[in-house]
């Protein structure tokens, strides 16, 4: 090998405690690492090996902590930039330094070059890493940088400008020999000719964003109204996100994977290919699940597409970490998508298969340095898989965004295999202003079955309070039939839940677990109720400790359950099937380990209050359940019921975010399906329609607004 490639793991990882003593005696390496049975993975540093003194990040959240870790680790100072909404950020109190580079909004902020270019002065910094988003592709930013003599972790500007306009990199990639997706290889100027280009291409196809990335300013159209649609919402996308409204077009390929090439090129004509990413597993354009390598790929497709990507990069010299993404239909052809010239978010699952800390590669090549390694040297060890934790509601179209404060917060760190790339905390805000991902959460496993299983105990052991997320979607994803023998493609969302995602489907079994473990929980409390100091409270009533008869509610379905209690161990009877429930029963603890007659099940017990009502967490998805005694559940059939809102002559809005636009005033008529304004969240924009058509009664909200979930939009008559 060119040089000792040990396999990096770039994040924290748990180890199984048996290897403490081999980690102890890596105190020259980074306390990054995976100790398996067989092999020890770790990162080489060379601290002989001068880069920069001082190094700012152009970004913020989990990618900046990202970069800032490896940089302490080759002995690099660095400098965070932040918003004034992010002063007490987690990548803030990272770094060695901070500056405020300007209020909330991106575009007065993380997208404010003159004033990053004064931080950069003002700390006088050497390098730039800008991360991934914001202007981690902007030629601009990066030719600003060169002629103040500051380097710009990344490539060129001439790569930049290639590969990031999508309409020159597809004609570079076709000069390349690279397979290429039929399309218009020019800018679209209006909706217009949008009409007649799609109409020539033939439906459907893609509206995209020429400068454009990560899901946004990208659209599908399967006729002319949704052309004309598409490219009003993709443009504006499109200029919010990335200040150029350009956009292309071209043919959709119906059901395909997602499978991209990571690679690694330098300064001095060598290039690499890091083995494939299978980035299938999407919503809105936008992943959720990743993992390396793919399922599809034999080894002389996998060959096949490096050699491309590298032919790519090479073409434009390019000299840095990238990223070439293909599109791939069920005869395995492939077709080049676009190259993202910046470090990509699922970055973690190739460190972890490889063996390269890319951050640390990035900036050594930055640096003028040459690869240490060979195509020869670059392994596939062992499998990884990323679930992206977002702070969104995935049973509204499998995710929109969720804004709140993390009342509790907690890493599943203590699960072994496993790494967590984050930029927050408990007490940390998650705002209308920024992406509302979580975390990256990475399991890495001998093989995909350990790694999916690491998957799933880290899911049910993550704890997160106060905005709702995304873990139970995933969780149904990793465990699904057609994704555990690795049958998936871009369309894998909406073809296994038509109809919106549910959450889990209980099974009989599962469902008699779940009424178990909650009753169980229900009579811990009033057992520990009736202590006082450890000592049993003087009892006004008598009460029978040996036998309880419970009415439990869940969904639309009302059970009959008898408990009884031997010390740690609750025996209940559910539908004539008794079940041995024991645990600690620490109910001051967010997690619960409980063995259901010899089933370890991980649980938390989100709410519960002196009416009976309980809220669990229980394998991915939360249930509402109501316990009461056999008296009280008699009782409150006396109860009046609460009268549901008719929602079909109003708008409520879905998501917290700011109003773009409002299409209506009172008075006007409008039909169903009729847009009646425009939501953005999260710099993507959501057009809201109206239920039924009538006459509009009261508009509520004014475009520039900023909305929370729930509130009134409009009513109709």
């Amino acid at each position: 090998m060119a040089a000792s490639l040990r396999q990096v793991v770039a994040g924290t990882w748990r180890q199984p405690e048996r290897h403490l003593l081999a980690l102890q005696c890596a105190t020259r390496h980074s306390r990054w690492c995976l100790i398996t049975s067989r092999t020890f993975y770790t990162a080489e540093y060379d601290p002989n090996e001068k880069t920069f003194e001082k190094l700012l990040i152009a970004n913020r959240g989990e990618i900046a902590c990202r970069v800032i870790k490896t940089c302490k680790k080759m002995g690099i100072k660095t400098v965070a930039i932040h918003s004034d909404v992010d002063s007490s950020a987690v990548h803030v109190k990272m770094a060695d330094e901070a500056v405020c580079v300007g209020p909330a909004p991106t575009s007065k902020s993380y997208l404010n070059m003159d004033a990053i270019m004064e931080a950069i002065k003002k700390t006088r910094a050497q390098a730039v890493h800008p991360g991934y988003g914001f202007l981690s592709e902007n030629k601009e930013f990066a030719r600003r940088l060169a002629s103040e003599g500051v380097t710009f972790i990344g490539p060129d500007t001439h790569a930049i400008q290639a590969m990031g306009d999508k309409i020159e990199s597809k004609l570079l990639a076709k000069n390349a020999k690279v397979n290429t997706i039929p399309g218009f290889d020019g800018v679209v100027k209006d909706a217009d000719e949008a009409v007649r280009i799609a109409r020539e291409i033939g439906y459907p196809v893609m509206i995209k964003a020429s400068a454009g990335g990560g899901g946004k300013g990208m659209r599908i159209a399967w006729d002319d109204e949704e052309t004309r649609e598409g490219f009003r919402f993709s443009s504006q996308e499109a200029a919010s996100s990335f200040g150029d409204d350009r956009l292309l077009i071209e043919k959709f390929i119906d059901n395909p994977r997602h499978i991209e090439i990571q690679v690694l090129a330098d300064k001095h004509d060598n290039a690499l290919w890091l083995n494939e990413r299978e980035c299938s597993i999407q919503r809105r354009n936008q992943k959720v699940v990743e993992e390396a390598p793919s399922t599809f790929l034999d080894p002389e497709t996998r060959r096949a597409m490096g050699e491309q990507a590298v032919a790519l990069a090479k073409a434009v010299k390019y000299s840095s970490a990238g990223t070439v993404e293909f599109l791939v239909d069920t005869k395995k052809n492939f077709y080049f998508l676009e190259m993202n010239t910046r470090l990509q978010v699922e970055h973690p699952i190739t460190e972890c298969i490889t063996g390269l800390d890319l951050v640390q590669e990035m900036i050594r090549v930055a640096k003028g340095y040459p690869l240490r390694h060979k195509q020869a040297d670059i392994p596939i060890n062992g499998w990884a898989v990323e679930c992206r934790v977002y702070a969104e509601d995935p049973y509204k179209s499998f995710g929109l965004p969720s804004i709140g404060r993390l009342s509790q917060y907690q890493e599943p760190l203590h699960v072994s295999n496993v790494r967590v790339d984050s930029g927050i905390q408990e007490g940390s805000d998650i705002s209308i202003y920024y992406d509302p991902m979580i975390s990256k959460l990475i399991t890495y496993g001998s093989d995909r079955a350990e790694a999916l299983q690491r998957m799933e105990e880290a899911l049910d052991n993550y704890v997160i309070r106060g905005v709702t997320h995304n873990i139970a979607l995933l969780r149904e994803v990793i465990i699904h039939p057609r994704f555990v023998r690795g049958d998936v493609s871009t369309k894998f969302l909406p073809d296994v839940y038509p109809d919106g995602f549910k959450g889990h489907k209980l099974t009989d079994l599962e469902k008699r677990e779940l009424l178990a473990i909650a009753t169980s929980l229900y009579m811990a409390e009033q057992l520990r109720s009736q202590q006082f100091l450890g000592s049993p409270r003087i009892s006004l009533a008598k009460l029978d400790l040996n036998n309880w008869e419970l009415s439990v509610q869940l969904g639309d379905g009302t059970y009959s359950v008898t408990v009884s209690n031997n010390g740690s161990t609750f025996s209940v009877e559910v539908d004539g099937m008794k079940l041995n429930v024991t645990s600690e029963w620490n109910l001051a603890s967010p997690l619960s380990s409980v063995t259901i007659d010899g089933t370890q099940r991980t649980i938390q017990c989100l709410s519960r209050d002196a009416a009976g009502n309980i809220s669990i967490q229980f394998l991915g998805t939360v249930y509402k359940l109501r316990i009461l005694t056999k008296l009280a559940a008699e009782l409150s059939k006396y109860m009046p019921e609460k009268a549901v809102e008719d929602t079909t002559s109003i708008l409520r809005s879905p998501m917290p975010g700011a109003v773009v636009a409002v299409s209506v005033k009172p008075g006007d008529l409008v039909s169903e399906g009729q847009e009646i304004c425009v939501i953005e969240a999260m710099k993507m924009q959501n057009s809201m329609i109206a239920a039924k058509a009538g006459k509009v009664k009261a508009v509520h909200c004014k475009a520039g607004e900023t909305v929370g979930e729930g509130d009134l939009l409009i009513e109709l008559e």
